[in-house]
């Protein structure tokens, strides 16, 4: 299923990596950047993910998938797949980090690994599944 996935056109999942470190690096830096300028860590939090999110979703659709933006019914599958990773990264670094007694940096790290591979299963098979994708 995967090599399938893949050799419909690889050039996704190269689309699909560069946008994902953009978006990390962007979220990082807006991060640091808020809290520089007296936001809470909360509020810098919330904003630098919300930003983060709105680019990852135009930068993914437009660049990597080559959909319109203006498709309310993928926008919420979107959104839903960005809620789905952060279920799977508090799963892991709250409830089997923990019980598995991994260092923290450790559930950290398999999430940082395995979100990219959910969200481009889930990009490829729900959220762009259909037009061109």
């Amino acid at each position: 299923m995967i090599r399938a996935l893949l050799d419909k056109d690889p050039a996704h999942l190269i689309r699909f990596a560069i946008v994902g470190v953009t978006v990390a690096a962007l979220y990082v830096m807006l991060y640091v950047g808020f809290l520089s300028l007296g936001l809470a860590i909360w509020a810098a939090n919330a904003l630098a993910f919300g930003i983060a999110v709105l680019v990852q979703y135009v930068g993914q659709t437009v660049w990597t998938f080559r959909q319109q933006l203006a498709e309310p019914g993928q926008a919420l599958r979107f959104c839903i797949t960005i809620g789905l990773g952060f279920v799977t990264s508090a799963i892991l670094t709250g409830l089997v980090g923990p019980a598995l007694d991994w260092p923290s940096w450790l559930a950290a790290g398999i999430a940082a690994v395995l979100l990219p591979v959910q969200n481009y299963l889930f990009f490829r098979l729900w959220v762009y599944a259909g037009v061109g994708a």
